[in-house]
């Protein structure tokens, strides 16, 4: 179901783990699972697990920002994965891995570059953030089958040991930011 509102699009390692945190967030309509900033049109999830795309694994989120800012998706964003691992999240490698802010107007553009900034000088992190901000491109929707992988598939080992502790971080830190019943 389309909805109406902003669009971002993340990348912070396997768009399951992204995916399951950011349905559970006040203000964000819809989440889909996807694939941007590559070359090939189309791509499917075998190619771009083969590297060979420049696609990255991402979820584009649709939000109202009367309800919640991009800010708060950022800092969101940066506390449930590693932004200072190039083409890695934990045991995923690989350049679909990597960790990106995908604006598609100028404000979340200079949202996402200030705030990178800050946590850079912040000492929060212990090596440099290497997230890309860059506009986003060549979006192409995931398969079906990744869509609402979590929701679907909880019990999952991948799931229980990678995403439900993502989805209980975000849960901890940002309680206020939780949707009702989620």
């Amino acid at each position: 179901m389309q909805q109406t509102g902003q669009t971002i699009t993340l990348g912070g390692g396997c768009f399951w783990c992204t995916e399951a945190v950011f349905v559970r967030v006040k203000g964000v309509l819809d989440v889909a699972s996807g694939y941007c900033n590559g070359q090939t049109l189309r791509p499917t999830y075998e190619q771009v697990c083969s590297g060979s795309t420049g696609h990255n694994e991402v979820v584009k989120l649709v939000y109202d920002p009367q309800q919640i800012s991009v800010r708060d998706i950022l800092e969101i964003f940066f506390v449930i994965h590693d932004p200072t691992t190039l083409n890695a999240q934990g045991n995923d490698h690989g350049t679909q891995y990597r960790s990106g802010i995908y604006f598609t107007t100028p404000e979340q553009q200079q949202e996402a570059l200030a705030l990178t900034e800050e946590l850079s000088h912040s000492g929060v992190y212990p090596r440099a953030i290497v997230t890309e901000v860059l506009p986003q491109t060549n979006y192409w929707p995931a398969e079906d089958y990744h869509q609402d992988f979590f929701e679907k598939h909880p019990d999952q080992g991948y799931c229980m040991t990678v995403a439900a502790p993502k989805v209980a971080k975000f849960r901890k830190t940002f309680a206020r930011l939780q949707k009702p019943g989620r």
